[in-house]
C-alpha cells in the first residue's frame, strides 16, 4: 500500500477546521482517518481532531487483523466518541455546538472497511472507473434522493453545506459502515467537501489516472480546489492498493 494525504487552509478561511491522519496497530494494520470540523468558533476543529487522535489513539494499541473485527471495533470506538465531543461540548461554553464529519478506511490486503458520518466522502478509483462508495448526510443529497432536484443542481444549491448527520451533535450518531473488495492497482480517496464542491469527479478521476505519484496526486487535487476558489478547507488523501509500502 501506498499513502499520502494533504491538507490546505484553502482560499477564504481563517482556520483550518480539517484533520486527517494514519495509523499503524500492533498487528501491522492500517487506519486512516479524514474529518471536517462544524461549528466555526464554537470549535469545529477541537472536534475534529478530537476524533481523529481518539480513535488513532485507539487503533494503535489494539492487535486486530480481520475486517469482521475492525467492524466491531470501528463501532464502538465511533459511538463512545460522539459521546465524548458530546460531553466536551457541554463542558465548555465557547465549545457548545461543536460537531465533525468523519470518514475512515480500515484497509487490509483484499478488503477496506469504511465508516462515515456527514458530507466527507471515500471513493474507489478501479480499471479507471470512479466511484463514490459513502453516501452524504446532507439536506441536498435527501432533495436528490427525493427527486427534487438534480444532482448537477445540487452542487450550487444554496443549503449545500447542511449536514443532517455528525458526530457530536446527537447522542444518536448514525454512521454507515460498509466493506469492500480491494485488488492490486485500486486507489481509494478521502476527502472532505472542500474538494467535493471545487473539483468534478472526472478531474478527481483525471488525477488518479495519470502517471504522477500519489504524493504528487494529493498535491494537484488540492492545487486544484484551490485554484476553483478555494471555498472551504481543503484535504485528501489517497489510499493507492500497490506492493510498495509507502505512507508520505
Amino acid at each position: 500500500m501506498e499513502v499520502a494525504y494533504r491538507t490546505s487552509i484553502g482560499q477564504q478561511r481563517a482556520d483550518n477546521e480539517d484533520y486527517v491522519d494514519v495509523f499503524t496497530n500492533q498487528a501491522g494494520q492500517h487506519l486512516a482517518i479524514v474529518a471536517d470540523g462544524i461549528g466555526g468558533r464554537q470549535g469545529g476543529d477541537v472536534a475534529s481532531a478530537m476524533a481523529v487522535s481518539h480513535l488513532g489513539h485507539e487503533f494503535v494499541q489494539t492487535d486486530l487483523a480481520t475486517p469482521e473485527a475492525a467492524r466491531t471495533w470501528i463501532s464502538k470506538e465511533i459511538t463512545a466518541e460522539n459521546q465524548s465531543i458530546i460531553d466536551k461540548s457541554n463542558q465548555f461554553a465557547d465549545l457548545n455546538g461543536m460537531g465533525t464529519t468523519l470518514v475512515a478506511a480500515l484497509y487490509f490486503a483484499e478488503e477496506v472497511v469504511i465508516a462515515s458520518i456527514g458530507d466527507s466522502r471515500a471513493y474507489l478509483l478501479r480499471d479507471d472507473q470512479l466511484r463514490q462508495l459513502t453516501e452524504d448526510h446532507s439536506l441536498v443529497n435527501e432533495l436528490v434522493k427525493r427527486g427534487e432536484i438534480s444532482r448537477q443542481a445540487a452542487r450550487h444549491h444554496p443549503q449545500k453545506n447542511v449536514i443532517i448527520r455528525s458526530l457530536g451533535i446527537s447522542d444518536d450518531a448514525r454512521f454507515d459502515l460498509k466493506t469492500y473488495p480491494l485488488v492490486l492497482g485500486d486507489q481509494l480517496v478521502l476527502c472532505t467537501d472542500g474538494l467535493t464542491n471545487m473539483v468534478e469527479d472526472q478531474q478527481i478521476k483525471a488525477v488518479l489516472t495519470s502517471s504522477l505519484s500519489v504524493a504528487e496526486k494529493c498535491d494537484r487535487l488540492v492545487e486544484l480546489a484551490n485554484a476553483a476558489g478555494g471555498l472551504d478547507n481543503i484535504t485528501v488523501l489517497i489510499i493507492a492498493n500497490s506492493s510498495q509500502e509507502v505512507v508520505d
